[in-house]
């Protein structure tokens, strides 16, 4: 019995043996060569060695793989075809261990079938978890193109303003190849990057480096793009260099070099000009914040509370950016960047820039005020301003890989400015019965210079059990700005036909500083195979001082000695958070569902030691919650919803209790009293790609409420009010001060939608917008309750024929309801709409014409605002030397001379619109020559940040220590979260 039984059992184990042999697998992924991107859609065939008959095939996903099942072990004749590419025949024999071919390389071709020849196609956009990478060989541009050309004609990309945005956020930096790039200037970094020297695109939300180790979000992550260059460039230098001169003594020089050795880049740039070019981001200039314009600023927002960065003294101007100015401007800057690997262990990465700005402006403004009943309240301002800005910055990345497990980075960053302006301003306050209210004639000169540093280092540890994880985050940042401002002032308040004449002659000296230290500690542990639980801790303290003094004129002394204690104050600020919580995440990369809550408890202390002696101690405990679940349905759909709870304390300027009457008739003071903001954020994002037919889509929705929101209360004289004993609120002046309203609500969506042309070889993108924003405010003790709605809608039909036929038409339509509740009889719409047509033309000969067409529309604003006008810009030269490398062009801006600058503003107490002086037509001729010496080195097999996340992620979407391999971190992270260009 037992022998029958050994035997039955020996013979079932040698069929089971023998059915598994003839049940094998073959596996593979096909890529272009060239571009090395999928192949969806291929045809894989597969024929018997020994018996024709027996065929079997499949075709390639969208990711270009493939997998046929259920074959023998034996040898087959594999053929592999698809349109626009060489076909592949190769012979193989399958065993039990070579059934994985890898990745299989197309070369394209031509295939003509009946008269027609079809040539290999580059899909525009691909995903790669929430990471989108667009094809740059897929948007045809010409020779002189910059990154930031290519770029737009990509959809869900725009440059609005000097702003870089994608999929209606605000890219906040730009990587080189995984790299920073001249720190967190998006649109430096791609008006001086040559388009032909990129190969992809890619757009994600990068994490904070503690965050992207942990694979937990902190909220502290933000939209940015990773430019991929060409295997080629990467050991090559290339740029250019310019110079021109043209009527009314316009001038134009500047240029850029690259200097690639592998890892070690070097990037210099430099520019000086008198035509309003500015290549750096747009963000607030520091002597913008200083020069107070009678509105205090609001809150809103904000990060994590007690979350590490930001600076003290609060409000982001204390990055010290410059930004883009309205007006006519003169500007010098220099700056390089710099990256390299030192050894095994170390990368460093740093930047430095140098701007000095020179600005004149003429500007017309008209406000009107919402007030109770029919009446309105009306200001026309007419304003002339000089000034100067100089600003130094300096950024550091130093990464120390101690071992495979430990790994330091450290990020000091430091700038300093000064700033000078001058103004000159007269203002008109009316009923709108037209009866006049008041005058004045306001004239001021001021200086601010300081500094701000930001500093952190990050320690992380991989424990030898995959998934357990520790890290340390530290972070110091401070600022510093004093000032002088001097100002003259003459008012006239009217009282029937008769005035009463008021003048202001003081000299103020507000002095800043502030510091924050935090820290993040969090610590990660597997519950299992596909789950992980994160505890974290981040206590953070700020400490923020405000002085100011300041002195009437004595007309005995002829200097400013007669101190005004109702004008000064001495004020200090501290803000100290608690923060503890617990995070569970269950799921894998391509499905994923995070749940946390954090405890927060937060003191905010406000102590004033002049004029009067005042203490205001508050303290909030908070229940953060934060939840974010991810789903990829297949290769081209997936979905993200994000929630998550902030707090946000308010700034100093709101804070300290002292009058502002830099403009008498719009006089502000802070409010000790102030509480902190608490907000809740709901984020919706998704994305459908179809890279066999070069569809994709993207749509985003965004909703915020504020608890505790930080708006103005603004009380406008109905007569003669004495507030101290030197500042007196005359009939129709206002006083605004900064409080905590509920009630704020926003919502913003975005969708844009792109596909191929391919008949006539252009792309055409699609992309429509909503944004609705309630904003509470209380007009002389009435709450108002202001909405403002906004749709938009756009189009960019951007060609793709060849390098010399480029063009773009694009269209863009604004349509904006306003609506109070305090005046609804004031409720306002207004439309803008703007046309553009872009058009580069280039013969073979090195014969260039280019073309820039925009027509501006504005309706339903003020009288005197609704205007069109077009502006025209055209070019024609020629190219010569060797390859074409230098070139002279005569442009003409504003051919037409039509150019002008009209913005809206509305806010929950008025609306109000401005034209600014505009640059006006010119003639320039231009000499620009290219540097160009590419050597045609082999390309990495992979970036850096893409080749270390690898490392890190395992199978089973669990990060962790491999086999001898880097530190680990998080389970289920995509490549959107941990990095560019991830698999």
């Amino acid at each position: 019995m037992i022998q029958r039984i050994a035997l039955l059992a020996f013979f079932a184990l040698a069929v089971t043996q023998a059915a598994l042999a003839q049940d094998l697998q073959l596996k593979g992924v096909l890529q272009d060569r060239k571009e090395k991107f999928p192949i969806p859609g291929a045809t894989v065939r597969l024929v018997a060695a020994t018996d024709s008959t027996q065929i079997v095939g499949g075709v390639t996903d969208a990711t270009g793989a493939f997998s046929i099942p259920h074959l023998k072990a034996q040898s087959y004749k594999m053929s592999v075809s698809y349109l626009g590419y060489k076909n592949v025949n190769r012979t193989i024999t399958l065993s039990a261990d070579a059934q994985d071919l890898g990745i299989l390389f197309l070369n394209r071709g031509s295939t003509t079938l009946k008269g027609v020849t079809i040539e290999a196609i580059v899909p525009p956009v691909q995903q790669k978890g929430d990471t989108l990478a667009y094809n740059a060989s897929a948007y045809k541009t010409n020779p002189d193109a910059t990154a930031e050309d290519l770029v737009k004609k990509m959809p869900g990309i725009s440059v609005e303003n000097g702003t870089v945005k994608a999929h209606g956020e605000d890219v906040k930096k730009v990587l080189l190849d995984g790299k920073e790039y001249f720190g967190e200037d998006a649109t430096l970094a791609l008006r001086n990057l040559p388009s032909e020297v990129i190969d992809k695109i890619e757009v994600f939300d990068k994490l904070s480096d503690q965050a992207q180790f942990t694979g937990f979000d902190d909220g502290n992550s933000y939209k940015t793009i990773n430019i991929v260059t060409r295997g080629q460039m990467r050991n090559s230098q290339f740029g250019k260099i310019s110079a021109g001169y043209g009527t009314d003594d316009r001038y134009s020089a500047g240029g850029n070099v690259s200097l690639f050795n592998g890892d070690r880049r070097i990037s210099l740039i430099g520019l000086t000009n008198n035509v309003n070019q500015q290549n750096f981001a747009t963000q607030d200039l520091l002597g913008v914040v200083s020069n107070a314009s009678g509105n205090r600023g609001r809150g809103g927002g904000g990060g994590r509370g007690g979350g590490a960065g930001g600076g003290g003294g609060g409000g982001n101007a204390g990055n010290f950016l410059v930004g883009s100015q309205a007006g006519i401007t003169k500007t010098n800057s220099i700056g390089v960047n710099f990256s390299d690997v030192w050894g095994k262990k170390v990368t460093v990465n740093g930047s430095y820039f140098f701007n000095n700005t020179n600005n004149s402006n003429n500007q017309l403004t008209n406000r009107q005020t919402y007030l109770t009943g029919d009446s309105s309240l009306f200001y026309d301002e007419t304003q002339i301003t000089n000034n100067s800005n100089y600003n130094h910055r300096v950024n550091l990345r130093v990464e120390y890989k101690i071992d495979s497990a430990n790994m330091l980075i450290f990020t000091p960053g430091i700038s300093f400015q000064k700033y000078d302006a001058f103004s000159q301003t007269n203002g008109l306050n009316s009923y709108s019965d037209t009866s006049l209210l008041s005058r004045s004639n306001n004239q001021q000169t001021s200086n601010t210079s300081g500094y701000n540093t930001n500093n952190g280092i990050l320690y992380r540890h991989a424990f030898g059990k995959r998934g357990r994880t520790i890290s340390l985050g530290l972070n110091f940042s401070a600022n510093d700005k004093d000032g002088q401002r001097n100002q003259q002032a003459y008012n006239i308040y009217y009282k029937g036909q008769a005035g009463v004449n008021d003048s202001t002659l003081q000299q103020s000296n507000p002095k800043n500083n502030g510091y924050q230290v935090s820290a993040n500690i969090a610590y990660t542990e597997p519950l299992g195979k596909s789950s992980q639980l994160q505890v974290n801790y981040n206590p953070s303290w700020s400490k923020n001082n405000a002085d100011q003094e300041t002195f009437h004129f004595d007309e005995f002394t002829g200097k400013y000695v007669l101190p005004d204690t109702s004008l000064s104050n001495v004020f200090e600020n501290t803000y100290n958070t608690q923060n503890a919580g617990l995070t569970y995440r269950y799921g894998n990369r391509d499905k994923m569902l995070s749940l946390g809550v954090s405890y927060q408890y937060s003191e905010l202390n406000s102590d004033q030691t002049f004029p009067l002696n005042t203490n205001v101690h508050r303290t909030f405990s908070n229940l953060l919650p934060n939840a974010m679940l991810r789903y990829k349905f297949d290769d081209n759909h997936s979905l993200r919803v994000m929630f998550r709870s902030s707090t946000s304390q308010p700034s100093i300027s709101q804070l300290q209790n002292v009058i502002n009457n830099s403009n008498p008739l719009f006089i502000s003071t802070g409010n000790e009293a102030l509480q902190q903001q608490y907000s809740n954020q709901l984020i919706t994002r998704y994305s459908y790609t179809r890279p066999d037919k070069g569809l994709s889509l993207f749509a985003n929705v965004f909703l915020q409420n504020t608890q505790d929101y930080v708006t103005n209360a603004t009380y406008i004289a109905t007569k003669d009010s004495v507030i101290t004993p030197t500042v007196t609120l005359f009939k129709g002046s206002q006083l605004a001060k900064p409080v905590n309203m509920n009630g704020y609500w926003s919502v913003r969506s975005f969708l844009t939608f792109g596909v191929p042309v391919q008949a006539i070889k252009t792309n055409l993108n699609w992309n429509a917008g909503f944004t609705y924003t309630r904003t509470p405010g209380i007009i002389n003790n009435v709450t108002n309750l202001s909405n403002s709605y906004n749709y938009n809608l756009g189009a960019v039909f951007s060609s793709n024929v060849s390098e010399y036929v480029d063009f773009t038409l694009s269209y863009s339509a604004n349509f904006n309801d306003l609506r109070n509740s305090i005046q609804p009889t004031l409720n306002n719409t207004y439309f803008s709409h703007t046309a553009s047509f872009r058009l580069n033309l280039l013969s073979k000969n090195g014969w260039v014409f280019n073309s820039d067409l925009n027509n501006q529309l504005y309706s339903g604003l003020t009288d005197g605002f609704n205007q069109q006008y077009w502006l025209w810009n055209i070019g024609a030269g020629k190219k010569f030397l060797k390859a074409q490398r230098a070139e002279l062009r005569v442009t003409i801006f504003d051919l037409l001379n039509q150019n002008r600058s009209i913005t809206r503003t509305p806010t929950e107490t008025y609306v109000e619109d401005v034209q600014s002086q505009v640059l006006k037509q010119y003639f320039m001729l231009t000499f620009t020559y290219k540097i160009k010496n590419y050597k045609g080195s082999k390309a990495p097999a992979e970036p850096e940040l893409e080749r270390e996340r690898n490392m890190m992620r395992r199978p089973d979407g669990m990060f962790g220590r491999p086999p001898g391999g880097a530190p680990g971190g998080a389970p289920g992270m995509d490549p959107g979260r941990g990095g560019p260009g991830m698999p």
